[in-house]
């Protein structure tokens, strides 16, 4: 059973920053892509930032020189770095990872809620 574990979230003032992290247990004979995503209340789901297994990145606009994502194979870990956090960043924060068990298949995380107070 494939599990993903995120930490890392929290109330932080507009300007703060916050690390959050994803491990993945279980299983897995290897990884493809890892990302982050978010949903604020009212809204659908949104793309933060990726990273293929190659390390190339995509980021939102609205992540872009902001947030940094970063993984570790080897600790079945991904994580996001965020930096002048906003306000308009509060969400809950989803990691999503693609994985074989040998199945191919995608695993999201519970999620970890993220407050940037103004």
């Amino acid at each position: 059973q494939v599990q993903l574990v995120e930490s890392g979230g929290g109330l932080v003032q507009a300007g703060g920053s916050l690390r959050l992290s994803c491990a993945a247990s279980g299983a897995i004979f290897g990884f493809n892509n890892m990302g982050w995503y978010r949903q604020a209340p009212g809204n659908q789901r949104e793309l933060v930032a990726t990273m293929t297994n190659g390390g190339v990145t995509n980021y939102a606009n609205s992540s872009k020189g902001r947030f940094t994502i970063s993984r570790d194979n080897a600790k079945r870990s991904v994580y996001l770095q965020m930096d002048s956090l906003r306000p308009e960043d509060t969400a809950d924060y989803y990691c999503n990872v693609e994985l074989w068990t040998p199945q191919y298949r995608t695993y999201w995380g519970q999620g970890t809620q993220v407050t940037v107070s103004s």
